[in-house]
């Protein structure tokens, strides 16, 4: 009876250490997948852009430093008249003391239509949002992706995007319109590109001034 008993102990503590190894193993295996997925790497891929000098496409981009081109210009008149604004003195008040800058071509040719975006919600639309929309779709576009296979996906956005003086320039208008808020919140940028994909994941607008973009990728 003795030698029973003791092996039926041996046995039982067999199996707690198996049990226990079982249980560690376990622990080691959700701790490797923690430490990976906090490192795990970022796939771009697709990509679009707008950028001085007429780029309106990562190749066109590429090109353009190929070749060394400054995209450094005089303000186009289509923007503003300059020569009210310029004054050689950097002190001299309400004046800028340079003539150049790095202006995006064809600013003002946003197909609100093809958004569902009604002309008159499109003027109070921040250029901001307007790129925003057009790049994402190129951007998906360019990564081979149906933008209809994407409804009600748990895509999440998270962009990089700050304030700008569009909105103050249209409350130098005398009759306030109903657009103003929703075109020119950056949170309201974010949630309308979610809204017209379909996207059902998390949705963030990031304004961390120079690191936005930076600090997006590291929240996605």
């Amino acid at each position: 009876m003795e030698n029973i008993s003791e092996s039926l102990n041996t046995a039982n503590s067999l199996s707690a250490t198996k049990r226990a190894l079982i249980a560690l193993k376990e622990m080691q295996s959700e701790l490797q997948a923690l430490k990976s997925a906090q490192i795990e790497p970022i796939a771009i891929i697709g990509m679009s852009c707008r950028l001085p000098g007429g780029v309106d496409s990562p190749e066109a981009f590429w090109q353009l430093l190929n070749d060394g081109v400054d995209a450094i210009t005089e303000v186009p008149l289509e923007r503003w008249n300059i020569n009210n604004y310029y004054d050689p003195d950097p002190d001299a008040p309400g004046k800028i003391s340079t003539r150049d800058g790095g202006f995006l071509s064809a600013i003002d040719g946003f197909d609100a239509a093809f958004f569902g975006i009604s002309p008159r919600e499109a003027q109070s639309l921040d250029p901001q949002q307007r790129l925003l929309l057009e790049l994402s779709w190129e951007a998906i576009e360019r990564a081979n992706i149906v933008p209809d296979q994407l409804f009600n996906s748990l895509t999440g956005v998270f962009i990089g995007i700050g304030n700008s003086n569009y909105q103050s320039k249209l409350a130098t208008s005398e009759i306030p319109q109903a657009y103003w808020g929703t075109g020119n919140v950056p949170s309201a940028a974010t949630g309308r590109l979610s809204y017209i994909l379909g996207l059902t994941g998390p949705n963030m607008a990031v304004e961390t001034a120079c690191s936005s973009s930076l600090v997006s990728v590291h929240l996605a």
